[in-house]
Formats: structure tokens, C-alpha cells, sequence
């Protein structure tokens, strides 16, 4: 599910392709009818639905509607990739253990918008961006693994989000290759790879596999 340009996607669908996780796209719902990312799915001949929120339509009512999209094809995982509309509680609810977010800063450091900003506001020596599972609480479900980037010297917004960005395009397909070959489940919302609970997220330097 994604709201934008599809670039997470993009390494997502690389990442099947070349053989690196085990997995399959198989849908790929919008919120924005004219997403770059349903045109990415579609020239690559994935079913890509645009499901905007009608006029006067309830969180919770559009949260049916996407159920009901979504269940025609099964899917053992739903990934938000840029998908920037809160979800319905009895949607996330449905797929609990089963949904994953990339949220662009170091929960739970900056939950919700606007993420660079406020880290270099902040004066912050670092950034970077996190992989969580989705719970009912934005940004706050129990988080995976995460990759940093350095604040540099006359950084702007633009400068860091493409620095974290690029991180995002390892780090998700990474995890969504774990779940596929089944190393990673989340049963009572706590995170378990490979056995062992995560009590704390991963940090990816280059050395997980």
C-alpha cells in the first residue's frame, strides 16, 4: 500500500525479482488514484487498485472497503510503503502480526510527519528510519530493525531524506525477506527472529543476513 512515487516498492519488487527474498506482489492498493506507485505495478502487470476515501466516508468505513479489496488475493503480509493515511483500528486489528510499516526516523523518535525536519531542529548527530510492525497506535507498534544515517554539516531536509531514503531501500526488503522464509513472526506482538525475541530493534550495519 503506498501513497506516493513507489520507490520502496520499487526496491521491494528488485528485491523479488532478482531472488534475494521469497516473495510476490501481488496487489498494489493506492489512496491517491494518480500514484506513481500503481503505474510502477501496473507496467509490471500487478493488479493496482486506486481506493481514495469517498466524500463523507468514515476512517472506518474505508477501512471495510480496503479489507475487501485486499481479500480476493490472499495476502499473507500487507506492507505500508509510503502509504500516508491513517488506518481504521479494526483494519489494523484484522491484519495484527501480519502488517509492516518503514517510518522515516529512529522511534520512536519522531512518530508522524515531517521527520527531517524536526531532527535537524533538533540539532541530532544521526537519523535514519525504522521497520515495525502495525499496531492501532501510530508509529508505536514494536519496531524491527533500523539503519542510521549521519546529520551533516548544511544539511537540509532534501539532502538528509535522500540519505535515509536509500537506507530504506535495504532495510525493507530485508525484513520482508525474514518474514517470507518464515524467520520472522510477530505472535502477541513481540517480535521473534529466528526464536528470539527482539526486545530492542536490529541495527543494520552491513552485517545481517
Amino acid at each position: 500500500m503506498a501513497s506516493g512515487g513507489g520507490s520502496n516498492l520499487g526496491a521491494i519488487l528488485d528485491a523479488c525479482r532478482s531472488g534475494r527474498i521469497s516473495a510476490e506482489v501481488v496487489v498494489v492498493i493506492s489512496d491517491k488514484a494518480a500514484a506513481r506507485a500503481l503505474t510502477r505495478a501496473s507496467d509490471v502487470g500487478i493488479p493496482a487498485l486506486p481506493i481514495p476515501p469517498e466524500a463523507g466516508e468514515t476512517r472506518e468505513s474505508h477501512g471495510e472497503r480496503l479489507l475487501a479489496a485486499l481479500g480476493p488475493f490472499d495476502a499473507d503480509l500487507v506492507v505500508l510503503a509510503g502509504y500516508m493515511r491513517i488506518l481504521s483500528t479494526a483494519f489494523v486489528q484484522r491484519l495484527s502480526g501480519r502488517m509492516v510499516n518503514i517510518h522515516p526516523s529512529l522511534l520512536p523518535r519522531h512518530k508522524g510527519l515531517h521527520t527531517h525536519r524536526r531532527a535537524l531542529e533538533a540539532g541530532e548527530p544521526e537519523h535514519g528510519c525504522t521497520v515495525h510492525y502495525v499496531t492501532p497506535e501510530l508509529d508505536g507498534g514494536p519496531a524491527v530493525l533500523q539503519a542510521k544515517v549521519p546529520v551533516l554539516p548544511g544539511d537540509d531536509e532534501t539532502a538528509l531524506a535522500a540519505r535515509v531514503l536509500a537506507r530504506e531501500h535495504v532495510i525493507y526488503p530485508k525484513v520482508i525477506g525474514w518474514i517470507a522464509a518464515g524467520r520472522l513472526r510477530c505472535p502477541d506482538g513481540v517480535p521473534m527472529l529466528d526464536g528470539r525475541p527482539l526486545t530492542a530493534p536490529l541495527i543494520d550495519d552491513g552485517s545481517l543476513a
